[in-house]
């Protein structure tokens, strides 16, 4: 059996464990949807790391990389390991970009080890925040949150900015964020505890339980003066709601619907509002402008050190039980950024 160097003990490398699609879904993702396969850990070559990784994210763009429907992306295939972002330790170096024992940020899939291009791997410290808020909030779901709202939406002191999937990765980022900048921030989540984890942690002026029967009786009494930036990550009935409620030259950043996932798309009837209020709206994928990436992620983490941005993780132990997480996330059951712990 091979063994490396990790300081300075020794120790075997056990075989891969990996998640691959079975099979695509048809409406709603299932557990059996994945497979766990074993595999002999990767060889690392000239110019690469070999990672273990520590952590896996889990995020809702997945479901669309294994839909046959078109996408920003290349779909994942039958029979071919799930895309992910993990944080993982180099425990095999062949580059000078890294040594044994760096915690290291890469796309390496669902899976415990990863023999990975040094180009595509970044190092990250985690002196003063925990490595697995590189998968989150400093991460690319805070970047997402950054580039929507500060790109597109713009929004300016004084204004209502509305963020569904208020209590998630992306949404307690972007409404934080749109609070630093003066703004009134009114969220929506599913479920009161959401609610209340938003507006008293997160610091939100409003929060409204899309699940109550008068949802929009209350979301109309949190909006006396209509919204002026909407970060969309939900569409479907949510996002119908909301755009009668557009102020006049307001901006929307459609980040996301994710309740269209898994169910045929929701027929919207209030399209109107946006030639009728002049509304900016914008799909942005987030991937679009890597180079900006640097200078938000070290804005992010020097917020999160400084405590001025406050995150939630939802967090699943063991790769096996990866798939039934997602199924769950993408069901709204995670609390905050949805992870998946691999090592003990």
């Amino acid at each position: 059996m091979r063994s490396v160097r990790v300081g300075y003990t020794a120790r075997p490398l056990d075989m891969n464990q990996q998640i691959i699609l079975v099979e695509r879904p048809e409406g709603w993702v299932r557990p059996d949807h994945f497979k766990l396969v074993e595999s002999p850990v990767p060889e690392a070559q000239e110019g690469e790391i070999l990672v273990r990784n520590h952590w896996l994210s889990l995020d809702p763009y997945m479901r669309s990389r294994i839909s046959a429907a078109k996408s920003y992306a290349q779909g994942v295939e039958p029979g071919q390991l799930m895309v992910g972002g993990t944080v993982g330790e180099v425990i095999e170096s062949h580059s000078d970009r890294f040594k044994p024992g760096d915690m290291v940020l890469a796309a390496t899939g669902w899976q415990l080890f990863a023999a990975v291009s040094a180009k595509q791997a970044l190092k990250i410290e985690d002196d003063d925040v925990p490595p697995s808020a590189y998968l989150g909030v400093i991460g690319m779901p805070g970047i997402t949150a950054w580039t929507g709202l500060m790109t597109i939406c713009e929004p300016k002191a004084g204004e209502t900015v509305v963020v569904d999937a208020a209590s998630g990765a992306v949404g307690s980022v972007v409404g934080q964020l749109a609070k630093s900048v003066g703004c009134r921030v009114v969220g929506i989540a599913g479920g009161s505890a959401k609610c209340d984890f938003v507006v008293n942690e997160l610091g939100f002026d409003a929060c409204i339980d899309h699940k109550r029967s008068d949802f929009e009786k209350q979301l109309s009494a949190a909006l006396p003066n209509g919204v002026d930036c909407l970060f969309e990550n939900v569409g479907g009935a949510i996002f119908e709601t909301l755009l009668p409620r557009m102020n006049v030259f307001s901006r929307i950043a459609l980040c996301g619907m994710v309740s269209e996932f898994n169910r045929p798309p929701h027929a919207h009837h209030t399209l109107r509002s946006i030639l009728i209020n002049r509304i900016k709206l914008q799909g942005f994928i987030v991937s679009d402008h890597m180079e900006t990436w640097p200078a938000i992620r070290q804005e992010l983490r020097e917020r999160v050190a400084r405590g001025q941005i406050k995150f939630r993780e939802s967090i699943t132990q063991g790769l096996a039980n990866a798939p039934s997480a997602f199924v769950g996330m993408l069901k709204g059951e995670n609390f905050g950024k949805q992870l998946v712990r691999l090592i003990d």
